[in-house]
């Protein structure tokens, strides 16, 4: 292998030496670059016969025009306010010299080249499900509902979003005094239940009091967060590429709540000082998201008036549950077919053939060869799994769907939140005095939503607490399905969602017998405590750390 075929001089080499992790290898990182400019240059890279260290010296460290000095801020100055102004402006000054670079390849791939993290503090509950619902080039952490409490108040005030139509209109005091009952409950059951655990689940003598009192917590903070309203407002850490966030903004612009609008407007704002030329499309004013804009409300119209006239006499599922709706018949050959495909010279069409006419103990030979070795779910199964596919409709309450609707690699679509199928009630609760205080609360909670949801519908959706159900549907294939199976029913998880993912694969297993093999890391136990035998590792990884530290 050629380690390197570039020469520098000792002057460059300490240059680079800023930018690069090794001058000579042929193998090395950026860093000490801003978004803007490592997109750039790698646009330029794939079009030019130089090595990527002197194209950088060469376009951007020595021309004048990329303004390089000035927007990575090489000559530091005393005044480091105005050296962020500076690079902002320097940014801004030759961020026409960027643009051309990126709209001279004509390929929208260029703005995966590039990317930023963005903090997104105080949104509510439900925006964060419109953002997460843009999955692609993008990776999301949200504030857990099972580690943090959301008692907490501001000012005297619990922390959830004042709708700005809802607080204008007639629902205002409404739609606050529900907010603010549906917290006064979840705050007083804390306790409570935190009591009931602890006789329940006794501390034994030789687990950790951080541990246990982890666990507990979860346990607690877990059942309890069926009373939330979708408006309550959590904190979200957001990473992605120019592209992901170009087509988010553009979205969120285009929403038909004013919450929506107002995050996708403040995220172009924050992420033009960082990556002005991969979002340059989400401005209010440029064409592609006016002419976005348009399509969208007009897509959504007309969605509407041909949903009014065609399902009004159209049943729906009601109760809470998984159903699979649909699947392809021959998914297990044609896997089968696919697994042989990389090892052969032969056709898939011919392979498909083949595996259609060979006995069942064949069949399960070719699909044990591509799960067999696997020892636990970190072992990515091949492809050809891809190749067989599920259509899943489920009705269960909204704090499933947020932990579940997360999964990337799938196709999801929900309805509006609303209180129309029914709440959860928790078994830690139920039969107990906590019930009725629980129970009280979300149905009050649908008293409000059913005065507000005939005027504003969307707007209702934030006085829905996490504890009603939503309609959704999952159509995702074997791959994504058995990843999503084998991790979301641990042990570790929250029981209501275990139960979700293990009803995923008893139901693929029951009308594909052959797929049960892909599905062995799925735990079908159920745990009273399952989050305990996970903080008693976190307690002795850190011990570990600090007796090795």
């Amino acid at each position: 292998m050629i380690e390197n075929y570039e020469d520098f001089n000792d002057q460059q080499v300490k240059i680079l030496s800023r930018y690069v992790t090794n001058t000579t290898s042929n193998i090395f990182c950026l860093r000490n670059l801003p978004e803007v400019i490592k997109g750039a240059l790698f646009s330029r890279y794939s079009r030019s016969g130089l090595g990527l260290r002197s194209l950088l010296l060469k376009d951007f460290i020595l021309s004048e025009e990329t303004a390089f000095n000035a927007i990575v801020g090489m000559a530091l100055k005393s005044d480091e306010d105005e050296d962020v102004e500076d690079q902002i402006m320097a940014t801004k000054k030759a961020q026409n010299f960027y643009d051309r670079i990126l709209d001279g390849y004509g390929d929208d791939s260029i703005g995966e080249l590039g990317g930023a993290h963005l903090a997104l503090e105080n949104v509510s509950m439900l925006a964060a499900k419109v953002i997460e619902n843009c999955r692609i080039g993008g990776s999301p952490l949200e504030k857990s509902t099972r580690y943090i409490y959301f008692d907490q108040k501001v000012d005297g005030e619990y922390l959830f979003y004042r709708e700005p139509i809802l607080m204008t209109s007639a629902y205002r005091d409404l739609y606050v005094q529900t907010c603010n009952k549906l917290f006064d409950t979840y705050s007083s059951l804390i306790p409570q239940l935190t009591e009931v655990m602890e006789k329940k689940f006794p501390k034994e003598q030789d687990i950790s009091n951080v541990a246990y009192t982890a666990a507990i917590r979860a346990k607690v903070l877990d059942a309890l967060r069926s009373l939330l309203p979708s408006s309550s407002l959590t904190n979200m850490g957001l990473f992605g590429n120019g592209r992901f966030f170009e087509t988010l903004i553009q979205k969120l612009n285009s929403h038909n709540l004013v919450e929506m609008q107002e995050v996708g407007k403040k995220s172009f704002q924050e992420l033009s000082k960082v990556i002005p030329s991969f979002v340059r499309r989400g401005e209010a004013s440029h064409r592609y998201q006016q002419a976005y804009t348009q399509y969208a409300e007009q897509l959504s119209a007309e969605l509407k008036t041909v949903a009014s006239e065609c399902t009004e006499n159209i049943p729906s599922m009601r109760s809470p549950g998984v159903r699979l709706i649909s699947y392809d018949t021959e998914g297990p050959r044609k896997v089968a077919a696919a697994m042989l495909f990389a090892e052969s010279q032969s056709g898939l069409m011919e392979l498909q053939e083949y595996c259609r006419s060979v006995t069942e103990d064949q069949l399960g030979r070719i699909l044990d060869a591509g799960c067999s070795l696997r020892e636990n779910r970190r072992h990515k199964s091949p492809r050809a799994l891809e190749h067989a596919w599920f259509t899943f409709e489920i009705v269960a309450d909204f704090g499933i769907y947020r932990d579940l609707q997360r999964h990337r690699i799938l196709t999801q679509e929900r309805q509006l939140l609303t209180c129309d199928f029914g709440y959860y009630v928790p078994k830690e609760i139920r039969d107990t005095e906590m019930e009725k205080a629980y129970c009280e609360a979300l149905d009050e909670a649908k008293k409000a939503y059913d005065q507000i949801a005939p005027e504003l519908p969307e707007e209702a959706q934030y006085i829905v607490p996490m504890g009603y159900n939503i309609h959704w549907y999952f159509h995702l294939n074997l791959r994504a399905l058995q990843w999503l199976c084998e991790l979301r029913s641990a042990a570790a998880g929250h029981s209501s969602y275990r139960y979700i993912a293990q009803e995923l694969s008893k139901q693929v297993i029951q009308i594909s017998p052959q797929f049960e093999r892909f599905f062995k890391f799925v735990d079908y136990d159920g745990y009273e405590l399952g989050r305990l035998g996970q903080e008693i590792r976190i307690v002795e990884k850190m011990k570990a750390r600090q007796e090795n530290g």
